[in-house]
């Protein structure tokens, strides 16, 4: 038997961050994002945070050439004060905050191993 109801657009539902050393970047985005990490022997599992979007994850896809990849974007309060703090903890800004026509603030860091990690204001 086949179902004959039409499907529908699948959401974002997990996101992995690979680590040279876990221990240093749990603690980055510990500290960081407030995220109430899980930890045991082998992963960090990292559950949901609360608040909007309420419709959940949404995405782009953009050409890229030159450094294709995938890049996190997290909500946060105030974005002046979570770069200062990323540094402080061994991340660095690599993007001012800067309005998107039409959408939210955002700026951009790198954590402590070069991964690039947008901040959205709330």
């Amino acid at each position: 038997m086949t179902n004959e109801t039409p499907d529908w657009a699948r959401p974002m539902v997990f996101f992995e961050i690979r680590a040279r050393d876990a221990r240093v970047m749990r603690a980055f985005y510990r500290e960081l994002f407030n995220w109430k990490i899980e930890e045991n022997d082998f992963v960090a599992r990292i559950p949901p945070g609360v608040g909007p979007p309420e419709e959940g994850v949404g995405g782009i896809i953009l050409p890229n050439e030159k450094s294709p990849g995938v890049s996190l974007y997290v909500q946060v309060r105030d974005l002046r004060e979570s770069l200062a703090k990323a540094e402080q903890l061994g991340g660095r800004k690599t993007a001012d905050p800067f309005d998107v026509p039409n959408g939210p603030t955002i700026a951009q860091i790198a954590d402590p191993e070069g991964n690039l990690v947008g901040l959205v204001q709330q």
